[in-house]
């Protein structure tokens, strides 16, 4: 039966086969969403499942893996928006601390494994042990932001080793090649690479930080969400191309260009037009990683495979225990950030790949070493639940009877690390209206974040308490970026109902239970909106006729004591509430 399946599988036409692989990864990312593990898992169950069967699923062998490069470009461009000299600087202790020593030890204890161990050479055990001593910044970063632990001690930690070996990557994708060469001129490549290196990232940053700024500038003046997603592009693949010509990596220039963006006020909007790129195309090359493990390999070879998983887990793990603890971390924090950082890494894998491309190392050596690799990714919610059980009875046994401490302790921690915006109003257009709302909330020391499309408000804008995002306040990033999680109220002052209807699910979303005012052309928008979420919708109409009617009363005499009493009942009668 399965060979039948199999037969039929391999001889399956090409529209077909594309409509195979969206039903595999729809029920695959629905199974582990179900199940709260990392959707990665389900693209790389479903590069296995192809490799098994041999499916065809686009006409040539290598077509997925070209694409699904793309998907390592957006995710270094990704990479990039978040770098910031600022936050690396306020990291900078445990960035360095941490992270330095984790990666050397790491990579040291793996290149003495590989050159004795498997008779490779110390060239190919140094590729290998660089591949090794990365972690997945894409499964932990989601597994603490879902479990809020971002900002508690082990999630500050967890993520400013993961931050230096972000920033890794880019001298490992000169180092790697630069290896593969003649050793006796290998100090004379590894010079020139990293000259030519820095040449090219001074001149890039150089040029292409005067140059992207006026770019945006010019495209967000039109007000084109197309344009700007074709600028998005054109800088990631542009960039990408240049790096590559220049004999570097493309990444590396992706890499470049989410920096230069990440300078800019249009960093958020950025983000949000690249994530479905980003996602579909890391998934791909997930996809593309998974069919590149052999089964039968992996059962023939089991006891050694088993053996290097065990060793990887629990070697990287002791690095970051002691690293941690040498930083005076205490046990229970140092025991979470061990098994957070024990497990592999994407960009290990693009690092593994990479050396065998450049002939450091065999298939045998890929195969066993992206095995135990891919294994430890599926066991990563284990070890971090079973982790967590073992530090939680370190705390409780620590504490005196009866006390709470830790619990308050990593709370009050976590609070002193939140966003930038607290208890403040999310204001949606910052037009004259929006504007008009932020002088009264200034005038009442109330803070206020403003959100608008337009390029020269942002820059404009100027306040003791509030400041202004680029960007559509539809997008999710967008609306995190201008702090909605700790608002207190969300005013939304665009005149446009269409974009009315995008904004009240988006934010509802993100926030269903926080007070939303509406602005409104007319009456006959506010049971819409309110059914779309809205806790109150002004229609201006309304609004505007009541001004004009208290202004024509008091022109003719009548006293403004008199008009305001009978405004104020109208509007309690309209809003059905006491009016404020």
């Amino acid at each position: 039966m399965f060979s039948e399946i199999t037969a039929y599988l391999t001889e399956i036409r090409p529209e077909a086969s594309i409509v195979l692989l969206l039903v595999l990864s729809v029920l695959g990312v629905l199974l582990t969403r179900m199940v709260r593990l990392p959707s990665m898992l389900a693209y790389l169950l479903i590069g296995v499942f192809i490799s098994t069967t041999g499916v065809n699923l686009l006409s040539g062998d290598d077509d997925i893996p070209h694409i699904a490069q793309f998907g390592i470009a957006f995710l270094m461009f990704s990479i990039g928006l978040e770098f910031n000299i600022s936050r690396l600087i306020d990291m900078r202790h445990k960035v360095l601390g941490l992270g330095a020593p984790q990666m050397f030890l790491t990579a040291l204890g793996t290149l003495f494994v590989v050159w004795l161990g498997y008779d490779q050479g110390w060239r190919s055990g140094f590729a290998v042990g660089l591949a090794v001593a990365m972690s997945s910044t894409a499964i932990m970063a989601k597994m603490l932001a879902e479990r809020f632990e971002l900002h508690s001690r082990h999630g500050r930690r967890t993520m400013a080793v993961l931050l230096f070996q972000d920033l890794a990557v880019v001298p490992s994708l000169i180092v790697i090649p630069a290896l593969a060469l003649n050793p006796y001129n290998l100090g004379t490549a590894l010079a020139s690479g990293i000259l030519l290196g820095i040449t090219t990232l001074f001149l890039m940053f150089w040029i292409g930080k005067k140059l992207v700024n006026l770019l945006f500038a010019v495209v967000s003046r039109f007000h084109s969400p197309e344009l700007f997603m074709l600028t998005v592009l054109l800088l990631v693949f542009g960039l990408s191309l240049v790096t590559e010509k220049a004999g570097l990596s493309d990444a590396m220039g992706a890499f470049i260009g989410g920096v230069l963006v990440s300078e800019t006020l249009y960093r958020h909007e950025v983000e949000a037009d690249i994530r479905p790129f980003r996602d579909i195309l890391l998934g791909l090359f997930f996809v593309s990683i998974g069919m590149t493990l052999d089964l039968s390999y992996v059962f023939s070879h089991l006891l050694v495979i088993s053996l290097g998983l065990v060793l990887l887990i629990l070697g990287k793990g002791l690095v970051v225990l002691l690293v941690t603890r040498a930083n005076r971390t205490p046990w229970p924090v140092a025991i979470r950030t061990a098994s957070q950082l024990a497990i592999a890494g994407e960009f290990g894998i693009v690092l593994l790949t990479l050396a065998f491309s450049n002939g450091l190392i065999d298939d045998e050596m890929l195969q066993s070493t992206l095995a135990i690799m891919l294994l430890s990714m599926f066991m990563a919610p284990f070890v971090i639940s079973l982790s967590t059980r073992l530090a939680e009875v370190l705390e409780r046994n620590s504490l005196p009877e009866g006390s709470n401490g830790p619990l308050h302790h990593h709370t009050a921690e976590a609070l002193t690390s939140h966003n930038l915006y607290h208890s403040h109003v999310v204001i949606c257009g910052f037009g004259r209206t929006g504007h008009a709302v932020a002088e009264f909330l200034g005038a009442e020391r109330i803070a206020w974040v403003a959100i608008d499309v337009n390029a020269r408000r942002v820059e404009e804008a100027t306040h003791e308490l509030g400041s202004v995002v680029f960007g559509r306040a539809e997008r999710p990033e967008v609306l995190s970026a201008a702090g909605l999680k700790t608002a207190l109220l969300v005013v939304i002052c665009f005149p446009d109902p269409a974009a009315v209807e995008r904004m009240l699910p988006a934010i509802r979303r993100v926030r269903p239970e926080i007070r939303i005012v509406v602005r409104a052309p007319d009456d006959s928008f506010c049971d819409h909106f309110k059914a779309l979420g809205a806790t109150e919708v002004v229609p201006e109409i309304f609004e505007s006729g009541l001004s004009l009617a208290q202004e024509t009363l008091r022109q003719l005499g009548i006293p403004v004591e008199r008009t305001s009493r009978k405004v104020k009942e109208i509007r309690e009668a309209h809003y059905k509430g006491p009016a404020t």
